[in-house]
């Protein structure tokens, strides 16, 4: 038996945990540079507002109806986030996060009152973080995720928690789910299945496997074995190697000086070192982007990249910003209004694994580059991050995003700590 757990619409919940004054109002939380709307309350999604609404066509309904909106808050969901998954990895024996709200468990020598236990996973998740998640739970993790769906729709007399074996017809269940809504069904094989005359879960279930693997693959053919109750999906205890890392955003302003874009880059540079040395990797390669606005009808298009190999795999950020900005002088052309850039490191290998040159030039140290990093990151974590940082990032921010209406850090910043009053 698998459950999927999944935090009830993650960000604006996060957003509530601490200011409870917001418990019961429309709530929508904006993409980056305030843009448009990436998560919604219940009742924000009562009033109509669909997903990916830009925010000047919402603005009004924050004075009209009472909408609050606020800024991506990345620190906040992220740490609360970690805090979840480490409650839901003392509940079962094995655990497999998917994504930054979601997490199967394996259930596998629990109590058999599986309901009852995933009622109190899901009461402690809410008493200690102040997050709500839904739990769906099946011999399935294909299964397992449709219940949660169900869970989260309020089909179940036991809500938040759905167990589907407890379901009075499975079958008649599966008919009512659209093909498209099957996790693992992409949206144009929606209608490739749809002209084979599967147009629901149950039709998919009952379909031919070697049918379905002769249309689509094995993708496919295990989703009828997985809606047929058997498991062929496991948990996946460590996620596999990653191969890029990717760090872009679009700015707050627009950029036309070199050394606003070179700032900008290096303090991505900065941190997509961060995001490698925690995970033991070392990049053999760095490729750099800007691009100007598509949108704009007033100016000519321009974007270009440029890729770079280092001589060792490295994760020293002084290496990675020094190549990036290299990278960034070939291919800036004066005279754009540049709106986005980014840092993407290539090739990604062990730390430690590489294949040496007989002659380095310059010699390189690599005990006092790992050294320093230790160094660096350590005092960053404890001091906060960007205590410790190159001078390259530069002091402006002229090309951070725009966050007018973001909380507070209130759990990673200490001056963000909320103040409690005795009255």
């Amino acid at each position: 038996m698998f459950a999927l757990v999944d935090c009830n619409n993650f960000y604006a919940s996060c957003e509530r945990v601490f200011a409870p004054r917001l418990e019961g109002r429309p709530l929508v939380v904006l993409s980056n540079n305030d843009g448009c709307v990436i998560a919604r309350s219940n009742e924000a999604k009562a009033l109509g507002i669909p997903m990916g609404a830009p925010y000047f066509k919402i603005e009004p309904l924050a004075r009209a109806q009472g909408l609050v909106v606020r800024s991506s808050n990345y620190a906040l969901y992220g740490d609360l986030s970690r805090r979840v998954m480490q409650i839901l990895a003392d509940c079962a024996p094995r655990t497999e996060i998917y994504s930054i709200d979601e997490c199967f468990l394996d259930l596998a020598g629990l109590p058999q009152e599986l309901t009852a236990q995933a009622l109190a996973i899901a009461r402690r998740v809410r008493q200690w973080t102040g997050i709500p998640v839904s739990i769906g739970m099946a011999p399935t993790k294909t299964l397992a995720k449709l219940a949660n769906r169900l869970a989260k729709q309020g089909q179940t007399p036991t809500p938040p928690v759905l167990e589907w074996g407890r379901l009075a017809d499975p079958a008649a269940t599966l008919a009512r789910v659209p093909v498209e809504d099957l996790w693992g069904i992409a949206g144009r094989w929606g209608g490739r299945l749809r002209a084979l005359g599967l147009d629901h879960a149950q039709a998919v279930c009952l379909a031919e496997p070697r049918r379905l693997r002769q249309h689509f693959g094995v993708v496919m053919e295990r989703i009828g074995w997985e809606l047929r109750g058997v498991s062929c999906l496991p948990l996946e205890r460590a996620p596999p190697p990653r191969q890029q890392i990717l760090t872009s955003r679009s700015f707050g302003e627009r950029l036309t000086e070199l050394t606003e874009l070179r700032a900008a880059v290096a303090a991505f540079a900065a941190r997509a070192g961060e995001k490698l040395r925690a995970q033991g990797l070392c990049a053999q390669a760095l490729s750099v982007f800007i691009q100007t606005s598509p949108f704009t009808t007033t100016a000519p298009y321009y974007a270009n990249a440029a890729t770079l190999g280092f001589e060792h795999p490295s994760q020293d950020t002084g290496t990675l910003i020094g190549c990036a900005t290299r990278g960034l002088e070939r291919i800036y052309r004066p005279g754009h209004a540049y709106q986005k850039a980014g840092v993407l490191l290539l090739d990604l290998v062990p730390a430690g694994v590489e294949q040496g040159t007989l002659f380095p030039y310059p010699p390189s140290d690599p005990q006092r580059s790992r050294r320093l990093m230790e160094t660096l990151d350590r005092i960053n974590r404890r001091q906060g991050r960007h205590t410790l940082r190159y001078g390259a990032e530069g002091m402006s921010g002229r090309w951070r995003m725009r966050q007018q209406l973001k909380s507070p850090a209130y759990t990673t910043r200490w001056e963000d700590l909320p103040i409690v009053r005795a009255s």
